[in-house]
């Protein structure tokens, strides 16, 4: 039986542009409240097609963020592998929660990626970040639900293309 491979280029290029959102600059005002969407789009992937999109797709997330911030090389990386740890962990579970109970685990784990990163900066002796690593998880709170609308018109759509992605 062959089958053709499916097309995952746009979840990669939703994961890809989402990492690239993350770099661009912003004013410090914008900048405090820019929310984590590199981190919400390895969570939604990784939650939703587990056996597509898991430690590896959120290790190469990673890298590509630390390599367009600039930051310190595996920090991200370590991070985002991380969540997507704990999110395949957990996706039967986390998957059929109401999306407020959704919205609080999301929040959760961009909580524990804030406090991965505050964790690094201190191992490596980088001043500490300030209220703006925490106003990111706010803001990554609250935008959930629309980050996870789109994405979910993603998904239905190439679900809809090719029946084996469900």
């Amino acid at each position: 039986m062959s089958r053709r491979p499916s097309a995952v280029w746009p979840v990669w290029f939703v994961l890809l542009g989402a990492a690239a959102l993350m770099s661009l600059p912003l004013p410090d005002s914008l900048a405090l409240v820019r929310p984590a969407l590199a981190t919400m789009a390895v969570i939604y992937w990784t939650m939703m097609w587990p056996a597509r999109f898991g430690l590896a797709a959120a290790w190469l997330v990673g890298l590509t963020l630390d390599v367009l911030q600039g930051d310190i090389l595996g920090q991200h990386a370590l991070a985002l592998t991380v969540i997507a740890y704990i999110t395949l962990r957990f996706h039967l579970q986390i998957r059929i929660f109401p999306l407020w109970q959704l919205t609080g685990a999301v929040f959760a784990l961009l909580a524990l990626e804030a406090f991965i990163h505050f964790w690094i900066d201190g191992v490596a002796g980088n001043p500490p970040a300030g209220p703006g690593r925490w106003t990111q998880v706010l803001a990554g709170g609250i935008l959930w639900p629309v980050v996870m609308a789109i994405m979910d018109r993603v998904r239905e759509r190439l679900e809809r293309r090719d029946p084996s992605f469900g």
